[in-house]
């Protein structure tokens, strides 16, 4: 007698299972791997954004004692800073998602700034970075991260 050798519908199903188990771990791995690398491109931005507020800060230094600091209440804007809106266009951020505070302590000769990056359409997760003058990272999932 001839007998065909085939799966049973047990065998399929189990077979649909493992599959399902496998891709409900991996897909979101895979997400949180793909929002990186997208914030890899914020963040590059963010330290281009940190040099030229260093080299405008050595350039423009505190000024005369007892004048107001370049950077007071008024932040270098884009342009003071030696880039343009085309300069911080990628892929998943623009200009628009950027901001940031800078002081500078004319007593004793500190600048300091915070540079904000917002969360693009494109990318889920965390909602922003910041950068501070000490090269310190944060974002609005984790505390703190230290260095790039």
């Amino acid at each position: 007698m001839l007998t065909k050798k085939a799966f049973t519908i047990v065998e399929l199903m189990l077979v649909i299972l493992v599959t399902a188990i496998l891709a409900a771990v991996v897909i979101p791995i895979m997400r949180a791997r793909v929002d990186a690398a997208k914030w890899t491109e914020g963040r590059s931005m963010a330290g281009t954004i940190a040099s030229s507020i260093r080299v405008y800060g050595a350039e423009h230094g505190p000024g005369p004692l007892g004048s107001p600091s370049p950077y007071g209440v008024n932040k270098p804007l884009l342009s003071e800073l030696g880039l343009t809106a085309i300069d911080l266009q990628g892929s998943y951020f623009n200009d628009t998602l950027y901001s940031w505070v800078t002081t500078y302590d004319t007593i004793n000769n500190v600048l300091t700034f915070t540079i904000i990056i917002n969360r693009p359409p494109e990318v889920s997760t965390p909602e922003w970075w910041t950068l501070t003058e000490l090269g310190t990272w944060s974002n609005s999932d984790i505390a703190e991260l230290a260095g790039p």
